[in-house]
């Protein structure tokens, strides 16, 4: 039975989600349709990912990874709490203007209009509740998801759904589940035999992450709406992703060899220093990263912080156990 999505992603286990979203039967969101029309649609690429860096600007929810698929795309989300509280309630005005039309008792708010206490009472109500939406990942995926397929619909010249059904969500209890989710993300286009390396796949975030640190190199500015790793030699703040950036893009590169269809489970000398320090074994690693959406349910992480999570968020059973004895190095 599906669960209600309040059931799903509760912050108050974890920040991070990992959210994917499928086009309907054969439709296209990207990609090159081989089977009937012979027609590219590469071009709507940009516009997925010109609307999720518009969107994560605007909401108080953080990228950490994506990749843009032929007809689905992955995300990693990080619901950040404390800049929703932080806002100010004109700036969450400003912010939720740029998406939706203000009411008119709202703009005269912002111009500084005299206001009965009725009327003040109704735009503290407004801006609560947009407060509350700012952070919240199932209205983020709505102005994604509807803003796509509304564009594609019109180019299509059709009506009807576009999108499988509802975004598919995992919680990401811990650091090795995030690690290994964001992995897994930054590594599908090369699974998917679309190209051969990770500097050639466009529109994922290791591709972004790498042009981003390209550019520092020759000191040049990018802005990028990522959120950023944890920084080597600096104190580690609280919104940074509890990794150094070269050492993940030494693993990612490693796996990526590592994971071969014609070789299972092959294996280099040299360990990256993440799986070491994490205490993960090899095989385990390659098994979860090949499979992750089906090693887990709609959380992913510890069997304690898995279970603790169930508890909390009121589910009758849990799923993964295999998976997390792989991710914690037992059996």
């Amino acid at each position: 039975m599906t669960l209600p999505r309040g059931q799903l992603i509760c912050p108050e286990s974890t920040p991070y989600y990992h959210v994917i979203s499928r086009c309907v039967r054969r439709a296209f969101l990207c990609g090159i349709d081989h089977h009937y029309t012979q027609q590219s649609y590469e071009h709507r690429k940009p516009w997925v990912l010109d609307k999720l860096k518009q969107l994560a600007s605007i909401f108080t929810i953080d990228v950490c990874a994506y990749a843009i698929m032929s007809n689905h795309y992955h995300l990693i989300l990080h619901i950040n709490l404390a800049e929703n509280r932080n806002l100010s309630d004109a700036e969450v005005a400003a912010r939720w203007q740029q998406l939706f039309a203000m009411p008119m008792l709202v703009d005269d708010w912002l111009m500084g209009k005299e206001q009965t206490g009725a009327e003040q009472a109704v735009v503290a109500e407004l801006i609560a509740e947009w407060r509350s939406r700012l952070k919240n990942i199932s209205w983020f995926m709505r102005c994604l998801n509807e803003d796509i397929a509304r564009k594609a619909n019109q180019e299509d010249r059709c009506k009807g759904h576009f999108w499988e059904g509802r975004f598919k969500s995992q919680a990401l209890l811990d650091e090795k589940a995030l690690l290994t989710c964001m992995t897994y993300v930054d590594l599908n286009p090369i699974r998917a035999n679309m190209c051969q390396r990770v500097e050639e796949q466009e529109f994922t975030s290791i591709y972004e992450r790498i042009q981003q640190d390209k550019a520092k190199q020759n000191d040049q500015t990018v802005k990028s709406e990522l959120l950023p790793f944890e920084r080597q030699f600096d104190t580690r703040q609280p919104h940074e992703i509890p990794f150094y950036f070269e050492e993940y893009l030494q693993l990612v590169d490693w796996t990526g060899r590592a994971i071969r269809d014609d070789k299972r489970g092959y294996i280099p000398a040299e360990e990256p220093k993440l799986l070491h320090e994490l205490g993960i074994e090899q095989d385990s690693w390659l098994q979860l990263v090949s499979h992750f959406s089906r090693s887990f349910g709609s959380a992913a992480g510890s069997w304690e912080h898995l279970t603790a999570h169930s508890i909390r968020a009121g589910h009758c059973w849990t799923r993964g156990q295999t998976a997390c004895n792989r991710l914690s190095g037992v059996g």
